[in-house]
Order: C-alpha cells, then structure tokens, then sequence
C-alpha cells in the first residue's frame, strides 16, 4: 500500500444454482424461490494453497536481494509466476508495460474467456513490493488472494453473465503508476464497460482488523452481508483511502469497493474487543519493513478475506 494519498496526487495524476423455481405448500400457504441457471455458491478457497503462493513469491524475494520493487528482479519473477498459473488455467493474459523512474514496469491483466465484454467485474492487486522488504503482507496477501480465486473461477469452469478480470499492478508502492497507467490507457469507453473493480490491499495483516472500502454502498454491503452472516464485526476502510489502486478508477467515475487488514494505525481498545489482537499495536507492525515474511500473516484474516473475495465475484458477476 502507498504511503502517502496527497503525495500521490502530486506525483501522478448465494446463492445455489436451480433449473425450476421450488414451491414449498404446507396447507393453505406456500413460498416460491428462484435463482439465475449461471448462478452457483462461491466456493471455500483453501488457506493452504493461497500460502503456498505466499512461500512461491517469498522465494522470489529470496532469490532477487530480498524484494520484489518495480525495477527489480523479484518484480518481474513474481509476474511471471502468477501468468505461468493463469495460463495454465485458461485464462487469456496479457502484459501491460509502463516506464516508470527509468525503468519499465509491467501490470499483467487477465480475462477470463467466454462472456461478454461490455460489463466487466474487476478485481485487482498491486503484485509490486518496497524496496525494503518481500511485501508479504503488503501485498502478496492481496495478489496471492485473488490468485487463488481466479483459479477457483477456472476449476469450477465458472460461467459469468459478466466478464470477469483479474489484474496485478505494478508500481503501486510509488503512487499507483501501473493502474494509473491501466485507467489511462483504457479511455472513457473502456472504463464505461466496467461496472465494478474490487481491490485487495493487505489482507493478512497479523494484528487484523476487518476493513470495507465505503465508497460504493451496493458493493460495500455485499462485503458486510458476508461478514455479517459470520458474525464478525466490520469497520469502514478509512486508514488506507485513496492510498492504493482503486483511487484512478474511482477518480474517473467507476464505482470501487474492496477489502483491507490495516496498516501501521493502531488497533483501539474496542477493536480488540471485537476482533482479537492486541490494543495499541500497530495492525502491521511490520509494515514496509524486512520483516514482512511469510511470519507475518495471520492465517484467520486472510482466509476470511480470500472467502469473502470469492463470494463477491460470484454474487457480482451472476
């Protein structure tokens, strides 16, 4: 996640699927309940496998001086990771190259085949990490996540009324240059085909909190409904507003929902209460630092979040 949203702004611009409506009749009474013939429940996404993907993108730090930041090494690996699995799955991807501070950086879009284009439900990360540190936190949870959930589309052969697109940002650690640049490059009659963008921002934060982004009321009550039905309490996402890759959709009129753990804000008294963790600790204490590894995750959070992912792409694109 950006630091800085001000700084930004100077530096760049369920349901189950039925084929007959059920009649239930009990004497004089009865109810009736449909659902779209596309319409399927969103699976459980495994914990495990979006792990792995975590431990996969740890290696490529490892292996490339620690990081995985816009211009380095670790960036482009970790890219091409997550394309080789799309790929793999049947998704048509495509690379997106910018120039940024001399050096080229790369987003990697991708569709899911077989729906029409002219509405899109988008969902994006940004796969770039600080220089500081393997950003696995922030943000390979957010990348991993909707990895898996893209891969969850593919398994279940999924069949969207709306087209369904996946995106991974570079550059976003210096003030979202890759989905600036994506926003940019898609003019007003790309961006009128896109009827929602989700975006995932640090969602494994080891003290969590459970944040929805507001900006939207359809889509943040799809968020809150699904917590809600779990019994966790929801807060509105304010620490990190305008501070990752939603801001240039929603700057040009796209509506933008998304999900978020917290940062380096401490977690109140009433917020322990209600999620756990400790008061007065940083939801991130290792926020832009080294020690954002694969220890710095709590497991809980980032299942809940990649669930809640999943249910809102089925929901919105049935």
């Amino acid at each position: 996640m950006y630091r800085n949203a001000s700084l930004r702004r100077s530096a760049i611009a369920a349901g189950t699927c039925t084929a007959l409506a059920a009649v239930l009749l009990s004497g004089a009474a009865g109810a009736q309940a449909t659902t779209s013939p596309t319409q399927v429940a969103a699976p459980d996404i495994d914990v495990a496998a979006v792990k792995g993907h975590l431990n996969e993108l740890q290696s490529i730090a490892d292996s490339n001086g620690g990081n995985r930041a816009h211009g380095q090494p670790g960036y482009k690996a970790s890219l091409d990771y997550i394309k080789g699995k799309l790929d793999a799955a049947g998704f048509t991807t495509a690379i997106q190259e910018f120039d940024f501070n001399g050096s080229t950086g790369y987003n990697l879009i991708a569709d899911w085949p077989g729906s029409s284009a002219d509405q899109v439900v988008m969902a994006g990360a940004h796969l770039d990490s600080v220089g500081r540190g393997p950003g696995i936190n922030d943000n390979g949870s957010g990348s991993a996540g909707i990895l898996e959930v893209a891969l969850a589309v593919a398994k279940a052969d999924l069949k969207p009324a709306k087209q369904l697109r996946f995106a991974w940002w570079g550059a976003e650690e210096y003030g979202m240059v890759g989905s600036t640049h994506y926003v940019g490059k898609l003019g007003s009659g790309g961006l009128s085909k896109i009827d929602s963008y989700l975006n995932f921002d640090m969602i494994g934060s080891p003290n969590p909190g459970y944040f929805v982004y507001d900006d939207d009321p359809e889509l943040e009550k799809v968020f809150k409904d699904w917590y809600a039905a779990k019994d966790i309490a929801t807060e509105p996402e304010t620490e990190g507003d305008g501070r990752s890759d939603h801001a240039p959709f929603k700057e040009r009129g796209v509506r933008v929902g998304g999900l978020f753990t917290g940062a380096e804000t401490k977690k109140t008294q009433e917020q322990a209460r209600n999620w756990g963790g400790t008061a007065g600790e940083s939801f991130d204490p290792c926020y832009h630092s080294s020690c954002d590894t694969t220890k710095n995750l709590d497991d809980t959070a980032l299942d809940y979040n990649s669930d809640a992912i999943a249910s809102a792409i089925w929901d919105l694109s049935a």
